[in-house]
């Protein structure tokens, strides 16, 4: 995995969780070791990418290090983080840690409890060191927020590192962290992902439980999932994160069983491109993505352009609807508050109102074309393992800007029309894998992804780990 250059990475900041877990467990090294490294380190990099906030106290972190080494002795690991520092998302509520949701209005809450994906990430033993940056509740592929300021590329600083898990994918590209956990709506684990040259998973819709919501039934749009700079990093946790729950009615009732080699086996990819010129696309992207591609077809698969004969703005209106009834849903008691109204950005403004217009009849066919596509995915997974796509439509973007205003000439008529490439992944339900595809010549990253079958993630990581 490439490193950005310029950069001085300590020996134990080099290696990813699997690696680290061996050496804990040998002996070879101390939690209190690790954590000091990642720790000087963040010190060193962070300012100039913002990717970490909210970092805690040095010697409440190198405290808990030393009771990780400390049980480790006394009864071997809790799991596979047992010792390591992670951050967590700034969406996800950290018992006792400041959670801002990238929103001034929650500057200061600190939640009495985690979500359940950071509880579970606990329980494997992780130290929770701080959270990575986020834009504001989420919203947008790019992370800036009024809080903490704006999260810079690693390789980059001039430029975006993505988003809404744009933190978490700088901090990790830098190594200022061994794995990063991650949420993804509209793409916002792939596109940051693919801008910063890592892994990125959304999982099947299920895989990872949706417990602690208003709503457990009705917005199937979003989904917790994982970043790694390793395909069994990435698997570790996501298998830490997945498995069903009481509080989540609609969680897969199976976790994620995935082994070294074992799914590692060359399949057919249909490489939908630009969706038969559907969508725009900076020149390079493209490119980029078909020397992924030839990769994978170097490791013994098929690749083949395909074309589905869909209604593309059919299916991108129907995300932009059943996003919107969800945020308006969600949010909607922020925008009524006069004290809390004028706090929330733009965009967020645009979609409750553009929410609260929508009719039943509109729901409902977006319900309607949802169904569609997932019916014509399982037409085309009865030819192919895999439906491949770039992770974003142009390159990182100038770091100052809010979102990309055209791309090759072609002007987006909203805050996310840019990333419309994201929209048949999520609405599938299917997991969904950003590879690093590789550099441009223009030295900005690009990320290719990868459509699984329904609920066979392991599938999946098994074309990632042929492609790593």
């Amino acid at each position: 995995m490439v490193a950005p250059q310029g950069v001085a990475i300590p020996a134990l900041c080099r290696l990813g969780a699997t690696q680290l877990a061996a050496l804990l467990t040998k002996g070879e090294v101390s939690s209190r070791e690790i954590a000091t490294s990642f720790l000087e380190h963040i010190d060193s990099v962070n300012p100039a990418h913002n990717a970490i906030v909210s970092l805690r106290n040095r010697d409440a972190i190198l405290a808990e290090a030393d009771a990780a080494d400390e049980r480790l002795r006394a009864q071997g690991p809790d799991g596979l983080l047992h010792g390591l520092p992670i951050a967590i998302k700034d969406l996800a509520a950290t018992r006792g840690l400041r959670t801002t949701f990238g929103s001034p209005i929650h500057a200061d809450f600190v939640p009495d409890a985690d979500s359940l994906t950071v509880e579970r990430i606990r329980a494997a033993g992780a130290i929770i060191i701080g959270k990575t940056n986020t834009p504001e509740f989420g919203l947008g592929s790019h992370t800036y927020n009024p809080v903490f300021g704006t999260t810079r590329n690693a390789f980059d600083p001039r430029l975006s590192a993505g988003g809404s898990s744009g933190g978490a994918a700088a901090a990790l590209a830098l190594r200022m962290l061994p794995v990063s956990d991650g949420s993804d709506m509209g793409g916002s684990l792939r596109n940051p992902a693919g801008y910063n040259n890592v892994y990125g998973m959304r999982p099947s819709q299920g895989r990872v439980p949706n417990a602690g919501s208003e709503d457990l039934f009705y917005s199937q749009l979003s989904t917790d999932g994982a970043m790694a700079r390793s395909v069994a990093d990435l698997a570790g946790l996501l298998a830490i994160e997945a498995g069903p729950d009481p509080r989540a009615p609609l969680a897969l009732q199976d976790g994620l069983s995935w082994e070294p080699g074992v799914h590692a086996r060359p399949g057919r990819i249909a490489w939908l491109g630009d969706l038969g010129g559907h969508l725009p696309m900076e020149a390079g992207v493209l490119d980029v993505c078909e020397r992924a591609l030839a990769r994978l077809a170097d490791a013994g698969c098929t690749v083949e352009p395909v074309t589905p004969a869909f209604d593309w703005e059919r299916l991108w209106s129907a995300f932009v609807v059943l996003r919107q009834f969800s945020i308006a849903g969600k949010y909607g008691p922020l925008y009524d508050d006069p004290a809390t109204r004028d706090l929330l950005k733009p965009e967020m403004r645009w979609e409750i109102e553009s929410g609260r217009r929508l009719g039943v009849e509109a729901l409902y066919a977006a319900a309607r074309t949802r169904t569609a596509w997932y019916l014509e995915c399982l037409r085309l997974f009865e030819a192919f393992d895999a439906l491949a796509l770039p992770s974003a439509q142009l390159f990182a973007f100038d770091a100052e800007w809010h979102w990309p205003r055209d791309i090759a000439g072609q002007a987006m008529d909203s805050y996310h029309r840019w990333m419309e490439v994201v929209a048949p992944g999520t609405l599938s339900g299917c997991p969904v894998i950003s590879l690093p595809a590789g550099f441009h010549r223009s030295n900005r990253s690009m990320g290719l992804q990868l459509i699984g079958r329904p609920r066979d993630d392991a599938r999946l990581l098994g074309l990632a780990e042929l492609y790593a």
